[in-house]
């Protein structure tokens, strides 16, 4: 079993910043990629950011230039770094990480139990 733990959401002020962290752990043979997701209410969950094992990232264009997405392979951790949040940021933050399990060598995808991050005007 693999369980992710998130952490920093939060309620912060429009202009403000937060960082958000999730770190896997369990049964796990290696990392592949990791990610986070949003989903305000009423709309569908999208994706925020991604990494992959290599470094490489990827932003959703609502975030370039004020998100930051990192990772910590010792710690199986990945960091959200948000900064000039605005009020549509709001929503809750999951997590998402693909491990290939010891058990099977296969890939499977998690998901955290998600944090809520309220942006104030």
């Amino acid at each position: 079993q693999v369980q992710l733990v998130e952490s920093g959401g939060g309620l912060v002020q429009a202009g403000g910043s937060r960082r958000l962290s999730c770190a896997a752990s369990g049964s796990i043979r290696s990392i592949n990629s990791m990610g986070w997701f949003r989903q305000a209410p009423v709309k569908q969950r999208e994706l925020v950011a991604g990494i992959t094992s290599g470094g490489s990232t990827n932003y959703a264009d609502s975030v370039k230039g004020r998100f930051t997405i990192s990772r910590d392979n010792a710690k199986n951790t990945v960091y959200l770094e948000m900064s000039s949040l605005k009020p549509e940021d709001t929503a809750v933050y999951y997590c998402n990480v693909v491990v290939t399990l010891p058990v099977d060598g296969l890939a499977r995808g998690y998901w955290g139990q998600g944090t809520q991050v309220t942006v104030s005007s």
